[in-house]
């Protein structure tokens, strides 16, 4: 990277005059390392994104993708959405990295090496479909706080990595485990290195299926820094954020996790529907687990301008733990709905493929809407679902905008 050969061989003025300050025990700092304030200029260099990759927040870092960015149907590293809560980590000695596996709940507390992990346990790739709890939160009204993700906070990737459960069994766990907890190496944004930006978890169920992974290769390359390099638990379905990246400790509990971001409303809804705007007490708010039905359209462009009246259609769907069964387009504002084709998933917990033909009755202004069904027949909704105080899980219809000239 240009930033990088370029701050290797930096002076201590150009160091200072690049932050705007005097940069204390600057001799100290390691050939190799990049000081954390020179990371903040260039996003799309610095994490090797596409152009057309949106920055919600610099502090910490999120990014999202457009819709026709995601036209792929294995989600490039440049294309896919960045969700941090703290500051993502230098890692400077991968080769020394240790995951050790400890907690009340555990028979034998045991540290791995990153060798060891990916020579003594059975590999598998799998690819994975992630989505931020928040996906969509812009069009909740009354506004929800936090990023104002529109659609692109979605991404599927292929995995490899070693079976969370081969782990755990390696290590073993007593009767009373019940949950899963993660720790990671990224910093709080306070600089407080005995602060946690985020240590979330799964319940052992998910922790113990096939397609749980604690993955050291994206897209059959070592995982991007920024997408939790050298290592990452990915559980597919799940709300992004029981993902954790750089992690270097799990946690075998007995009860459900209570690290950073497990308690009071992260990632939690109510348990019962609210009224808009409605305050609801934590001890109300139930935890997210497997995402909702939702789709994508990720060709045409929104605003495409046509001079046919046939236009080709395609995208993604996923819905969590679940398959979908059926995907439908509208042209007339979800009062007739049309059968896509559906194409079935790579393997389990994989987005599925859907492509269709649509034809335009006459020239004018068109709003393309598309709704997918899950096998339990749950569909997306043509507008938004229930409001909740952290606007998650909004998956109402996506819709484009076309205009037959």
């Amino acid at each position: 990277m240009k930033r990088r050969s370029f701050l290797k061989n930096a002076s201590i003025s150009t160091l200072s005059s690049m932050v705007g300050a005097k940069v204390v025990f600057a001799s100290k700092i390691p050939g190799s390392y990049i000081p954390l304030l020179t990371q903040q200029n260039d996003p799309y260099e610095l994490f090797g994104k596409h152009g057309d990759m949106v920055v919600l927040n610099d502090k910490p870092w999120n990014m999202e993708a457009r819709a026709h960015l995601l036209d792929d149907e294995v989600t490039p590293a440049d294309k896919m959405f960045i969700r941090n809560n703290g500051i993502v980590p230098d890692i400077t000695d991968p080769d020394n990295w240790k995951l050790t596996v400890e907690g009340e709940s555990v028979v034998t507390p045991k540290s791995y090496s990153l060798n060891t992990l990916k020579n003594q346990f059975k590999p598998y790739t799998y690819q994975l479909t992630l989505e931020c709890g928040g996906n969509g939160r812009s069009e909740f009204n009354p506004p929800a706080k936090g990023n104002q993700w529109t659609v692109g906070a979605v991404s599927c990737a292929a995995w490899k990595g070693l079976r969370l459960k081969d782990l755990l069994q390696d290590a073993g766990i007593k009767p009373n485990a019940v949950y899963i907890g993660y720790y990671g190496t990224d910093i709080h944004l306070s600089g407080d290195r005995g602060k946690n930006p985020i240590s979330r978890g799964i319940p052992l169920a998910k922790a113990m299926q096939d397609e749980t992974l604690i993955a050291y290769e994206m897209n059959g390359q070592p995982i991007p820094l920024v997408h939790g390099y050298p290592l990452r638990l990915v559980a597919g379905g799940w709300p992004a954020s029981a993902s954790g990246k750089w992690i270097n400790r799990l946690v075998v509990r007995d009860k459900v996790h209570d690290g950073a971001k497990m308690g009071g409303q992260s990632y939690r809804v109510p348990c019962e529907p609210v009224a808009p705007g409605a305050k609801v007490d934590d001890g109300d708010m139930c935890i997210i687990e497997s995402m909702p039905v939702k789709s994508l359209i990720t060709f045409p462009k929104s605003g495409a301008l046509l001079n046919t009246d046939v236009l080709n259609i395609r995208g993604h769907a996923w819905a969590g733990e679940l398959k979908v069964s059926k995907m439908h387009y509208s042209i007339d504002f979800g009062s007739t709905w049309h059968r896509c084709d559906l194409k079935p998933p790579k393997n389990r917990l994989a987005w599925q493929r859907w492509n269709a033909s649509v034809s335009f009755p006459e020239k004018g202004y068109y709003e393309v809407w598309v709704r997918a069904t899950d096998e339990n027949d749950q569909s997306q909704p043509m507008v938004l679902p229930g409001w909740n105080p952290k606007g998650y899980l909004n998956n109402a219809c996506h819709r484009i905008a076309v205009k037959v000239i």
